[in-house]
């Protein structure tokens, strides 16, 4: 096969959205504006307010900012495609779409994590908590985040550039690493002991989680303002982790064991699921169950139709 910088992918992705494509244009349009809109609106509420510049307001800001992130690595190349006549992307673009998508999902997964041990902290060691989750060691657990989520990521795409590459159509509506790699004419061996150790590296993560929420319902138990707390700040990060880790799994499992016979519309729905839910939602979840951010918001926009009107 040719050398792989010269390759050209195929996305097949959209082969049933011709007649409709201004429709799905407006709609997807609609949809990345929305999320960035919903995004941006915490990321801002929490930044320009001091009140909020605590721990668990900062993780929360960084699950939004990589939401964007996240939602940029697929909608800009979408909405191209779905007014181009070809779907295509450069092997070089594919494998930076690859970084960008799975950065997205480790950073998403490690600070879930980091979340789970800063509401630990609050809930069972509320004595200890500013001593503990102090600013230097916040910005430390930042630095964690985007350094091992990168660092996770560089590797993968190192062992899947080495691969030559046989084949140059993806039935995805973007690139996936599984994808390409399931166009090696070559052994994949390395490469699939690595999806092992990110597999268990990420369970290994929602052990952690589970046993910091065993610690946590039972330290919540003790009183009605603990229960409050968990309610108030606890709940909405079980939500989010559960919609993230759920969407995650249907493209995962889907990607190696779903059916190519199937509806491509649903098989556009499952895969692209985790890049379209969880950046629209977490926000919103997070400013409808904090009562001190959906109190700003509201004074925020209320404030802007005043001087409006």
């Amino acid at each position: 096969m040719e050398n792989n910088s010269e390759i050209v992918f195929v996305l097949r992705g959209l082969n049933e959205t011709q007649t409709n494509r201004q429709i799905f244009f407006v709609f997807t349009l609609i949809m990345y504006v929305f999320t960035v809109f919903v995004n941006l609106t915490l990321i801002l509420t929490i930044f320009l307010d001091n009140i909020f510049h605590e721990p668990m307001y900062i993780f929360i800001c960084n699950l939004c900012l990589n939401g964007i992130y996240g939602a940029s690595s697929f909608y800009p190349k979408l909405l191209h495609d779905l007014l181009a006549d070809a779907h295509v992307i450069s092997y070089a673009g594919c494998l930076t779409q690859i970084f960008v998508v799975y950065s997205y999902v480790f950073c998403d997964f490690t600070n879930l994590t980091v979340m789970a041990y800063d509401r630990y902290v609050a809930i069972c060691k509320p004595l200890q908590y500013h001593a503990i989750m102090t600013a230097q060691r916040v910005r430390q657990l930042l630095l964690l985040i985007w350094s091992y989520s990168l660092l996770e990521t560089i590797v993968g795409i190192v062992l899947t550039s080495r691969l030559p590459i046989c084949g140059v159509d993806i039935d995805k509506l973007f690139c996936t690493n599984w994808a390409v790699v399931k166009l090696s004419c070559t052994d994949t061996t390395l490469n699939n002991i690595y999806g092992f150790l990110l597999v268990v590296s990420h369970l290994s993560q929602t052990m952690l989680i589970l046993v910091s929420y065993v610690y946590i319902v039972k330290a919540s138990l003790r009183s009605q303002a603990d229960r409050r707390k968990f309610m108030q700040t606890c709940l909405p990060h079980l939500i989010t982790l559960i919609n993230f880790t759920v969407s995650l799994m249907f493209d995962s499992m889907y990607s190696r064991y779903g059916s190519s016979s199937s509806l491509q519309s649903l098989r556009n729905v499952l895969a692209a699921e985790f890049l379209v839910i969880p950046p629209l939602i977490n926000p919103i979840i997070y400013g409808m169950n904090l009562q001190q951010i959906r109190t700003k918001v509201i004074q925020m926009f209320s404030h802007k139709v005043s001087t409006q009107s």
